[in-house]
């Protein structure tokens, strides 16, 4: 056997080197059509969620019999107090999930996995998360963005009958990316795969590695280096965790999630058989994005569980906690609190259902839909957690143990808050969500229209674009004047008799979805190829967006369940009231388009980071200890005892 391939050193790349390799990771086509990707061109195609698409038959009862036994798990066998006070989820109890299927839910039956669709997966994040967060980042990392998904959707038959039946039943697999010094730019990823022979030699180290502290298998994202015989790049490997050269350095632990197993991993010298790698050299980041696009849809999942709690427990105990001679509830100040959680989990959950029931049915391209679920879901839980502590007061402060331990309900309302805040950073930060929708949302402009602000390009490229946006422009733009929006007819069968009327909230996404387009186009125009560094703009844009596509899932699923006659007049009032709500945001977030501080916030911005204001910075001490701010991840053998522990 040949020696060991020496490492190479961490890339340094451009800017415009590292949009280049994200932009090269994009799915470019859109093969199938998209509701929010036309939405955001001002085309509000309602025909492509309504009516509400529905399961099988089969595929419902599947799921309903699994959701009956892992029900009856997480209230027997799940006891979320000692998750928390121990930091770490007991092996008895992943053993037991294990037993039951959890682990094989997405699995194909053939691979001896339980074969639940989309929608029933979700359905069980959100139950088996509300019993503990941990447990569902827990089942959500093997299965979503773990082995399974990847060797599913890339893998050959041959990976798949090796290793699915693994996970469906044994193993849990974790998906290695991030590094020390590399979040969402994975042009500078240092982990290195050099081929030797019939294998691939890993070196380098990997941080935040969800589940890798009991994996047994790994997902590793590592940079082939380019030469003759390879065409390099980021590429895709399975990893048996208990392999040679492997160690778990450090179990992590956080604000939150408690019971997350989550580490650092280094990797040196490690053989992994040319066999393990998932798709082609190269392919790898765009694997790991095309993962993410349904795999996604398992964190919004979890945040519609914790909305669900955070109202049983807002409604339980303002009926019962009194002020001033009537429960708090009854005030406005509490009331318009709980009126919000009950009618953002309505909208939360009609998301996260049609999101989920167009994945399986595979008819749309919901790559905008998924990380508009993940982008929602992660921002207004936050928000209702909080809000819950509020209605709570200081028992909404207080941990559950010093509750139960001088004679009230422990109630974790305090945990839930830090156990959500992860979901604003986890699998794509608020901020990168909002860069990453934003490309999408404006794709179609850039592809008739991109090589006009493209400074590479020459100017007979930029004729030919010229040309191009020209014709494109000549149709798309009079489309934005008018539409359905205007007339007050429009979606009359959303106003049934009995019912509020939620036909005129539809005509207003309509007409909103066409003012959105335009103001986008107007940006384009104005600011052109420095558009992209207008992240604040992009941002509203893209909130925008998130609630024009909640307003509309939250009437189709309220229409849904009246026509089923499933608590359709309630349904109504809670989808009524959401867009309400929503409309008022809508119209601030439009304001702030032009009216902002965006300017003035990167001259301050420079101040701060020239050292103007240090002054500001005096008269307290800083706590925080000494050490780099980064870790250094230098390849080479470990110095630290490996705290990997294998379940069962």
């Amino acid at each position: 056997m040949s020696a060991p391939p020496t490492p190479s050193s961490r890339p340094t790349v451009t800017e415009r080197e590292a949009r280049q390799v994200a932009e090269a990771a994009r799915e470019q086509d859109w093969r199938k059509p998209s509701f929010a990707k036309e939405l955001f061109l001002g085309r509000f195609r309602l025909d492509l969620l309504h009516p509400h698409p529905l399961p099988a038959d089969e595929d419902v009862q599947r799921g309903e019999e699994f959701l009956a036994k892992l029900r009856d798990f997480c209230e027997t066998k799940i006891d979320g107090a000692v998750i928390e006070r121990d930091a770490r989820i007991p092996d008895d109890v992943i053993t037991g999930l294990k037993e039951l299927g959890a682990f094989g839910m997405k699995i194909d039956t053939k691979y001896g996995g339980l074969g639940l669709t989309q929608v029933y997966y979700n359905k069980a994040l959100a139950l088996v998360g509300s019993a503990n967060p941990a447990i569902g980042a827990l089942l959500s990392a093997h299965q979503s963005i773990g082995v399974p998904q990847p060797l599913k959707m890339f893998g050959t038959q041959e990976q798949k009958d090796t290793f699915l039946p693994r996970c469906a039943r044994t193993d849990i697999s974790a998906f290695l990316l991030t590094e020390p010094d590399v979040g969402s730019d994975p042009a500078r990823l240092a982990t290195t795969a050099v081929r030797d022979g019939d294998d691939y030699v890993l070196d380098g180290v990997k941080l935040w590695t969800t589940n890798g502290v009991v994996a047994d298998l790994l997902v590793v994202m590592a940079r082939v280096p380019k030469s003759e015989e390879h065409k390099g790049g980021i590429t895709a490997f399975v990893v048996e965790a208990a392999s040679e050269g492997i160690t778990v350095e450090n179990r992590n632990a956080f604000m939150g999630l408690r019971g997350l197993e989550n580490g650092v991993t280094r990797f040196h010298r490690v053989r992994v058989p040319a066999a393990n790698r998932i798709g082609s050299e190269g392919a790898g980041l765009k694997i790991a994005l095309t993962t993410l696009n349904t795999g996604r849809l398992s964190l919004p999942a979890m945040c519609v569980g914790a909305g669900k709690w955070c109202l049983k427990i807002a409604r339980e105990w303002s009926a019962v906690r009194e002020q001033w001679g009537k429960p708090v509830a009854l005030h406005e100040a509490v009331g318009s609190k709980i009126s919000f959680i009950a009618a953002t989990t309505f909208a939360l959950e009609a998301v996260l259902d049609l999101s989920s029931q167009m994945a399986d049915e595979d008819r749309n391209d919901i790559r905008i839909e998924a990380a508009l679920a993940k982008l929602y879901g992660s921002e207004m839980a936050c928000l209702m957690a909080d809000e819950l502590v509020q209605i709570r007061g200081g028992r909404g402060f207080e941990t559950a143990a010093s509750l139960e331990a001088r004679g009230e309900r422990a109630v974790p309302a305090e945990q839930i808050l830090r156990d959500l805040r992860i979901n604003r950073i986890f699998e794509g930060s608020t901020e990168i969500m909002h860069l990453l929708i934003a490309r999408e949302a404006v794709d179609a402009h850039l592809s008739v229209a991109g090589d006009l602000i493209d400074p590479d390009k020459t100017l007979s490229d930029k004729a030919k674009a010229g040309a191009q946006a020209g014709v494109f422009y000549a149709k798309w733009l009079p489309k934005l004047v008018a539409g359905p929006g205007q007339l007050p007819r429009s979606y009359a069968d959303f106003h049934p008799a009995g019912h509020r009327d939620l036909s005129g909230h539809l005509r207003y996404v309509e007409r909103t979805a066409r003012k959105l387009a335009r103001s986008t186009f107007y940006a384009m125009s104005r600011w052109q190829g420095r558009m992209e560094t207008k992240q604040g703009f992009l941002g509203r844009i893209v909130d925008i967006g998130a609630e024009l596509f909640a307003m509309s899932a939250a009437c189709v699923r309220a229409e849904h369940l009246r026509a089923k006659d499933d608590h359709g007049r309630e349904a109504y009032q809670l989808a009524d009231a959401f867009c309400h709500q929503s409309r008022i945001r809508v119209e601030e977030l439009f304001g702030r388009l032009w009216s902002n501080t965006d300017d003035l916030d990167r001259k301050v911005v420079k101040g701060v980071l020239g050292g103007a204001y240090e002054w500001l910075e005096q008269g307290v001490v800083d706590p925080s200890g000494d050490g780099p701010w980064i870790a250094d991840a230098t390849p080479g053998a470990s110095a630290k005892e490996n705290v990997r522990r294998a379940i069962g």
